[in-house]
């Protein structure tokens, strides 16, 4: 069996703890490990807050989706902003927020917390998409047996 769900949030704060929390629940209810739980849903807190915060003034909502299937879990977020710049992502991925700035590692810290991770922008109507995944590893009393 496998898991998914996507969702369409507002482009507002309050959405990134709304999809942290279905992501956290989810995953607890399958009997995902807490560990491996709370790297992703802090990679997708972090993804959530980039859409929300540079998706651009036109953009009043964006996507959220994930897929839990067997030993690995996926999750992409999409807005229709602006998109990333066209330089090479890596190129701002690794630059280094200053010591005292109040954002800025975002990108970085979802590098540090996943296994993959994917960079682009939306082919035909733009905006951003950030993938990544991750490999899970399940409680031994985990209620779902999810396979591939």
């Amino acid at each position: 069996m496998s898991i998914w769900w996507s969702l369409h949030l507002r482009r507002e704060a309050a959405s990134v703890p709304l999809a942290r929390r279905l992501l956290l629940g989810t995953m607890e209810t399958a009997g995902v490990d807490p560990d491996t739980s709370y790297d992703l849903s802090l990679a997708l807190g972090e993804a959530c807050a980039n859409a929300v915060e540079h998706a651009g003034e036109g953009s009043a909502e964006f996507r959220v989706t994930a897929y839990l299937d067997g030993e690995k879990c996926r999750i992409e977020v999409a807005d229709s902003g602006p998109g990333f710049p066209q330089e090479p992502v890596c190129a701002f991925t690794r630059s280094t927020a200053p010591v005292d700035a109040e954002s800025g590692r975002g990108l970085r810290l979802i590098e540090e917390l996943a296994d993959h991770v994917h960079f682009g922008n939306r082919a035909g109507r733009g905006g951003a998409v950030v993938s990544f995944d991750k490999s899970v590893k399940w409680r031994a009393d985990a209620p779902v047996a999810l396979t591939t």
